[in-house]
């Protein structure tokens, strides 16, 4: 290839798998990833690990299992960083992004890229400060964090007029900007990540009429993370259509993004990646939400498939398209990926494993379970539960019950009271025949746990977890 080699990596936060037509949705209009995806290599069983949005940009950025050792907080000095190893190779890197997690109060992540630039306004960016009162959209008790989050993206977004003043369609767009003002420039590194389809769900009206025409009741665009027995069947309805509306626009605006990639004839050179940090709960088992938050006070849930399992597509100029891996993946193992298509040298301190072997057909497996767990630093507060994935069994299980009360930040950064880890929690499914994790087998089949569980173990231990730390995940 005469031409030096780009990678374009977009990541869409909290996107659900199954509201993709790849992925077997049948209801929701995602007219340019689907075209994306027919070009593409579609992996079925792509699996966060981190969890969630912090620690899973810790992940896409160092290549590890960073839940073993940190949460959410700022990118650590020994972090080394995907444009640290890009920049010292002699590529071009770049981040555009409206995900304000991890790019605000010191978190630092933009550090190793040549250049990089923040939409601001979104979620609880503390970005503008007027208009002093908002109207809330529907009655505040629905809301997470209505008197905090919800007034300050209000205010942020009051000056929003057309669809281009969205947050994804003005990182999109600063994409193609970018883009155009770098023509010509070859071996480039460029991450773009986007917080839609993540709430606040307040997409243009007609997306949403697309989905539930003619709804005249409250807006719940903020759920409140919590048992979903506090919407009405009506309301459930309607923010599930909020969530599609989403995933819309923001297919929309990735369309906006591969038109400008294809008019420059980039699909000869760049690798392009579109994935997600984790899914999201819509009224499956009970929950709206990827937690329980009720206050300041704060809970893990289970990290069941809707939230775990993710979309991952990978389009590679040198691969034949429109194939699919069935190998279980996972977000650590893009770095290597990226380095590899490069022809850069993969650092020790890499874990994950390079995805190019699967997509030429070379190896049909490079993991035998994918891990999804929020940190194990600090010990199993907050009802933590580790998830082990393989492609027969979900076992979803929690560490030792401890006293302790602490705080933690993790979900949106604002502070809250961690409820104190009660009982062990145990759930086996058996996902060819319960794929929607409705049956909790464990109790029968105590030989598969303990068998993951050790597996589990002594993929800690590889990773040289210490041992204070597997300890209490040690529960059978």
């Amino acid at each position: 290839m005469s031409k030096k080699r780009n990678v374009i990596f977009i990541v869409s936060d909290t996107f659900r798998r199954d509201h993709l037509r790849c992925y077997g949705n049948t209801w929701i209009k995602t007219k340019y990833l689907e075209e994306f995806a027919s070009k593409s290599i579609i992996f079925d069983r792509a699996y966060c690990a981190s969890f969630p949005t912090v620690p899973a940009r810790r992940d896409i950025f160092t290549g590890r299992y960073t839940y073993t050792y940190a949460g959410w907080e700022p990118l650590r000095p020994d972090d080394r960083v995907i444009a640290e190893m890009l920049r010292e190779a002699g590529i071009l890197t770049y981040l555009i992004a409206d995900t304000p997690h991890f790019l605000r109060d010191g978190y630092n992540f933009q550090r190793g890229f040549h250049g990089w630039m923040w939409i601001r306004g979104q979620e609880n960016d503390f970005y503008l400060v007027s208009p002093e009162k908002v109207k809330f959209p529907c009655d505040p008790s629905k809301l997470r964090s209505p008197d905090f989050t919800v007034v300050q993206y209000l205010r942020n977004i009051s000056l929003r007029r057309y669809e281009s003043d969205f947050f994804v369609a003005q990182t999109m767009t600063e994409a193609v900007k970018w883009l155009e003002r770098n023509y010509g420039r070859q071996g480039f590194f460029l991450y773009i990540d986007t917080f839609d389809p993540h709430e606040p769900w307040d997409p243009p009206k007609w997306y949403i009429e697309m989905y539930d025409p003619g709804y005249s009741g409250e807006e719940v665009i903020y759920p409140r993370y919590d048992y979903c027995d506090y919407l009405t069947e009506e309301e459930l309805k309607h923010v599930r259509a909020l969530y599609a509306a989403e995933v819309t626009l923001v297919d929309r605006w990735f369309g906006y993004l591969y038109q400008k990639i294809e008019d420059m004839g980039l699909f000869d050179n760049t690798m392009i990646i579109f994935t997600t940090d984790h899914g999201f709960l819509l009224g499956e088992h009970n929950i709206v939400g990827k937690s329980i938050i009720r206050g300041k006070e704060f809970s893990f849930i289970p990290l069941y498939e809707e939230i775990a399992r993710i979309p991952l597509i990978i389009y590679h100029p040198e691969i034949e398209g429109g194939k699919r891996v069935d190998a279980i993946v996972q977000l650590p193992d893009l770095v290597p990926t990226i380095l590899e298509f490069f022809g850069v040298k993969i650092p020790e301190t890499v874990e994950g494993m390079s995805l190019i072997p699967l997509m030429k057909g070379e190896v049909e497996e490079i993991h035998e379970f994918a891990v999804s767990s929020p940190t194990i630093k600090g010990g199993p507060v907050a009802n933590k539960c580790t998830t082990i994935s393989t492609k027969k069994w979900s076992l979803i299980f929690s560490g030792k019950p401890v006293e302790k009360t602490t705080e933690i930040r993790d979900v949106d950064s604002l502070a809250k009271k961690a409820k104190k880890t009660e009982k062990i929690r145990i759930e086996l499914y058996d996902l060819e025949k319960d794929p929607k994790q409705e049956n909790n087998i464990a109790e029968e089949n105590m030989d598969v746990v303990r068998e993951l569980i050790h597996k589990y173990i002594d993929f800690l231990r590889k990773l040289k977890v210490p041992e204070e730390l597997i300890k209490p995940w040690m529960i059978v």
